[in-house]
């Protein structure tokens, strides 16, 4: 990234916190068995490398380079990326503290990230052989959008055209929200059946406050940050058209991935995808889609990737550029679990820290659309709480819950 931000980690080793008092809340670690950090890196990451490995035909470079990222992810200690590639300094800088550390020793939103980062290092993504931009994930996120299960979702759509406009915006606007259970990285170990086994709840819900701020005829800019390609992308882009069909937005910024990233993590290339889902799809799926795909025509819907985006950092530490281009925006909706987590921090927050002071750095009005999948939690009502809590659930971690909060 060109841009330098304004510390490495999160008050990672080493580093200086600010005094402030809301600091004291835990970074998260990996370094605890039994939670689910631990589990991501333990379970998650080695079921990944196998998976990876038997999608594509690597030769032996790529089998050697991922049986290295193994052992290291499962015994080794944290090293640098290799000098000859082009982010080797910026990494350094963000990992100067935790090189030669367990990968369990880094704080949790980093050693994902860094995962990630080397593993499109050891199939050649980076590289100037025939590997060079050939997504590891793509096999995966390309059999989910061809699945029955989006055939049913997009056939749902006739039935929702005729509907009153203001339910129709509820009901996508849910969509959305709860398209993100379809998560190919949580899937790879938790299974098909965990996220939705309960009942569709929502612990927290500003939905109205977000419509007060898209109102009907509005004729603003929405920037939406995405999260998961395929079927969480598809709901995401039925909302985007519905927001510019009823001018309450006039135009959307789509931000995405710049390259793979968390398995799922929509880039440039499965926005197409969805869109020619869309526009290849009977009924109102398919009007829907070329509408969509005329946005991009003139303009209206906008597809960019930041570099900031696979950064290992919170959104506080986001560079300039991309801070003004949320300012300009009447409100920025950032869907799923990963930008939660960058929005609010990775930290065991009490978890009635109010969501808006969480946010207040954010600059301008800002929504957050999340199922569940992690540890991190803030804004919820003390009686939402002591309800979750004795439930006896996984609540925090299933993909059975979900939230929808607004800063205005």
């Amino acid at each position: 990234m060109a841009e330098k931000t304004a510390r490495t980690l999160d008050d990672g080793p080493g580093s200086s916190p600010r005094p402030t008092p809301e600091r004291d809340a835990r970074v998260i670690l990996s370094n605890e068995p039994g939670s689910f950090a631990w589990g991501v890196l333990a379970n998650r990451h080695p079921a990944l490398i196998e998976q990876v490995r038997d999608a594509f035909p690597y030769g032996p470079r790529q089998h050697e380079a991922l049986d290295a990222l193994l052992e290291a992810n499962n015994n080794g200690v944290i090293e640098p990326l290799a000098p000859s590639e082009s982010d080797h300094e910026q990494w350094s800088v963000w990992g100067r503290e935790l090189f030669g550390r367990s990968w369990f020793d880094a704080p949790f939103l980093w050693s994902e990230s860094y995962f990630y980062r080397r593993l499109l290092s050891a199939v050649g993504y980076f590289g100037t052989g025939p590997w060079q931009g050939v997504d590891p994930f793509a096999p995966f996120k390309r059999a989910e959008l061809r699945g029955t299960a989006v055939d049913e979702e997009l056939r749902a759509l006739d039935r929702l055209a005729d509907v009153p406009a203001d339910e129709r915006a509820t009901a996508l606007l849910h969509a959305s929200v709860w398209g993100n259970r379809a998560d190919l990285g949580f899937r790879v170990t938790e299974g098909d059946a965990a996220p939705g086994a309960a009942a569709d709840d929502l612990v927290a819900d500003d939905s109205a406050q977000l419509w007060h701020l898209l109102p009907a005829g509005a004729g603003v800019t929405v920037a939406v940050v995405a999260d998961n390609a395929g079927r969480e992308l598809v709901p995401d882009l039925i909302l985007i058209d519905h927001l510019l069909l009823h001018r309450h937005a006039e135009r959307i910024v789509l931000h995405v991935k710049p390259y793979p990233y968390y398995v799922s993590d929509a880039m440039t290339a499965d926005v197409v995808d969805c869109l020619r889902r869309l526009a290849e799809a009977p009924g109102e799926a398919g009007r829907i889609g070329n509408r969509l795909w005329d946005a991009m025509a003139t303009g209206r819907l906008e597809v960019r990737a930041h570099p900031f985006f696979c950064a290992p950092l919170p959104y506080e530490e986001m560079p300039e550029d991309l801070r003004a281009e949320f300012a300009a925006a009447t409100v920025t909706i950032l869907k799923g679990d990963l930008n939660y987590r960058r929005l609010v921090g990775d930290r065991m927050w009490t978890e009635t820290t109010p969501f808006a002071d969480r946010t207040a750095y954010f600059p301008g009005a800002v929504a957050a659309l999340r199922t569940l999948k992690s540890d991190v939690i803030v804004g919820l009502e003390q009686k939402t709480l002591e309800a979750l809590e004795g439930s006896g659930a996984a609540w925090r971690t299933s993909g059975t819950h979900a939230l929808i909060q607004v800063r205005g």
